[in-house]
C-alpha cells in the first residue's frame, strides 16, 4: 500500500476539517504517533481548523513546519468561546505541546489572577503572575489572547460580581460606610465591598463559585447551583437562594451579550453602533493613551450657555464604551457666567468632590469638550483634590484632536480610529445633554417672565 503523498494528506485533513461540528471548542494537532503538536481555539471549529489546510495557509516561520508533521486533528467541543479559552489554557499547561512553546513559556501572555487570601478577594489580568502583590494568588494560564481573557472576566463578572478595582478593603473600615461604590455596582457587575453592601461569607462564596466555574463547564456548574438553592429554600435559607437563582439565571444567559446588555443597561439605541463594537473602541483608545488597565467606565463634561445666561454643565457616563444613563448628571452653573473655563472649573469640582477626598473611584477617562485650555481649566480644579484621576483628556471641535494630561502636543487620529469615534460619541452626548438642560431652563425663564 503506497504511502499517503503530503497533498492527498492535506486535502483529507482539510475534509475532515471542513466536517467538525459547526460550535466553539479546543482542537488538538496531533503527530503520525498521536502525539499532541499544537492546541488552539475556535469560536467555531471548521472555520479556524481548516484555515491551516487550505494551498495558501501561512502559518508564519514558528508554525509552518507543523504542516508536514500533522497526522490527525481531535475537538473538544465547548459551550461559549470564553469556555474554549480556559480549555486551551488548561490543555497548554498540562501537555506542554511543542508548537505552543512561547505560550508556556514568554512572559508576555496574560494570566488570570485571584487574590484568594485577601479579605475580599479580586480578580485581576496580569502578564506579571509573579509580581509580590499575587505571591499567595491562585494563577490561571497562561492565555494567548488578552482581550478575549478581559472579554471572559467581564462576562464572568456579571455572574459572580467579583471585584476587579486596586482598593485594599477590610471588612471592619470604618470609611465603607461612606464610600460610594462604583458604577459596576449600579449594572450588577459588583457587590460592592468597598462600602459594605456585602458581608464576607456571602462575598467568600461567590467566589468560591468562580473558581469552580473555572475549573468546569458550566453545565457542570449550574446543576451543582441548583442542588445548593433547593437545599437552600428547603432549609429556609431564601435570601441564600435567591442569590443562587439568579447566578444560575446569569450563566445561561452569559452568551446574549448585545441583547442583554441593551435590556439591563438602558442604553440609548441610536448610540449602541456608533463605533460597531463598542469594546472595540475601548482598547483602542486604551492602547492610544498608554494605559494600563482596560477603560470600563468613561465620563465627559461639557458647558452650555447663551451669552453667558442659564449656564449649565453636563455629565455622560459610559459603560464599557455604552451610555449609561443612570450616570448622568446636570449642574446649573451660578457663579461663572460665560466663562467656559471657569464653569468647567466649577463642574468638575461639583462632580468629582467625592471621589478627590477618596470616597469614591473616579472613572478611568474623564474627557472635557474643548481644546486644550478647557483640559487646562479641568486640571487645575482636580489639582485643588486630595486625590487624583488616572486619566483626563479634551477633545477640540473641527480639527477633533485629543489633548492629554501631562502631555505638551496633542494627538491626531485617523476619522475612522475606533478609539476617536468612541471618544466624539461620548463627547457629542455630553453635548446633547447640556443643550438639552439648557434649552430647559431658557423655557423655563421664558414662560416665567411672560
Amino acid at each position: 500500500m503506497s504511502e499517503e503523498s503530503r497533498s492527498d494528506r492535506l486535502r483529507r485533513l482539510s475534509e475532515k476539517a471542513r466536517g467538525l461540528p459547526r460550535v466553539p471548542g479546543v482542537y488538538l494537532m496531533k503527530d503520525a504517533g498521536g502525539g499532541v503538536l499544537y492546541v488552539g481555539k475556535a469560536s467555531c471549529l471548521p472555520d479556524r481548523v481548516s484555515s491551516y489546510f487550505v494551498p495558501s495557509a501561512d502559518l508564519g516561520a514558528r508554525k509552518q513546519p507543523m504542516l508536514d508533521l500533522i497526522e490527525d486533528i481531535e475537538v473538544l467541543e465547548c459551550e461559549a468561546e470564553w469556555e474554549a479559552l480556559l480549555l486551551e489554557s488548561r490543555l497548554v499547561k498540562d501537555i506542554h505541546p511543542r508548537f505552543n512553546e512561547l505560550l508556556r513559556d514568554d512572559k508576555s501572555f496574560p494570566y488570570l489572577a485571584v487574590t484568594v487570601r485577601d479579605e475580599f478577594p479580586g480578580v485581576y489580568v496580569t502578564r506579571n503572575p509573579a509580581h509580590e502583590r499575587f505571591e499567595h494568588a491562585r494563577i490561571f494560564g497562561p492565555f494567548t489572547s488578552v482581550s478575549a481573557l478581559r472579554t471572559a472576566v467581564t462576562l464572568m463578572q456579571r455572574v459572580f460580581q467579583y471585584r476587579t478595582c486596586e482598593l485594599d478593603i477590610r471588612a471592619d473600615d470604618p470609611a465603607n460606610r461612606r464610600f460610594r461604590p462604583c458604577l459596576l455596582h449600579s449594572i450588577g457587575q459588583c457587590t460592592a465591598p468597598c462600602a459594605n453592601r456585602v458581608g464576607k461569607e456571602r462575598y467568600r462564596k461567590d467566589i468560591d463559585r468562580f473558581l469552580r466555574f473555572l475549573g468546569s463547564k458550566r453545565s457542570v456548574l449550574v446543576r451543582e447551583l441548583q442542588g445548593e438553592m433547593e437545599k437552600a429554600a428547603a432549609e429556609r435559607r431564601f435570601e441564600d437562594a435567591a442569590v443562587l437563582r439568579d447566578q444560575i439565571h446569569a450563566l445561561g444567559k452569559l452568551d446574549d451579550r448585545e441583547t442583554r446588555i441593551g435590556e439591563e443597561y438602558d442604553w440609548q439605541p441610536e448610540l449602541t453602533v456608533f463605533a460597531g463594537d463598542p469594546l472595540v473602541g475601548t482598547r483602542s483608545l486604551q492602547r492610544t493613551l498608554g494605559l494600563d488597565r482596560p477603560i470600563r467606565c468613561m465620563e465627559a463634561i461639557d458647558i452650555a450657555h447663551l451669552g453667558g445666561s442659564e449656564t449649565v454643565a453636563s455629565k455622560v457616563c459610559f459603560i464599557d464604551g455604552r451610555p449609561f444613563k443612570d450616570g448622568y448628571r446636570r449642574y446649573r452653573i451660578e457663579t461663572a457666567g460665560n466663562d467656559d473655563y471657569r464653569s468647567i472649573r466649577e463642574a468638575v469640582s461639583r462632580r468629582y468632590r467625592e471621589a478627590g477626598s477618596g470616597e469614591e473611584l473616579f472613572p478611568d477617562v474623564i474627557l472635557i469638550d474643548g481644546g486644550l485650555g478647557q483640559l487646562h481649566a479641568a486640571l487645575e480644579a482636580f489639582a485643588e483634590l486630595s486625590a487624583q484621576p488616572p486619566m483626563v483628556i479634551s477633545l477640540a471641535k473641527k480639527e477633533e484632536l485629543i489633548y492629554v494630561q501631562r502631555e505638551s502636543e496633542p494627538i491626531r487620529l485617523a476619522r475612522n480610529n475606533a478609539g476617536l469615534r468612541l471618544c466624539q460619541a461620548i463627547r457629542d452626548e455630553a453635548h446633547r445633554f447640556a443643550q438639552r438642560y439648557h434649552h430647559i431652563l431658557r423655557r423655563k425663564r421664558t414662560i416665567e417672565g411672560g
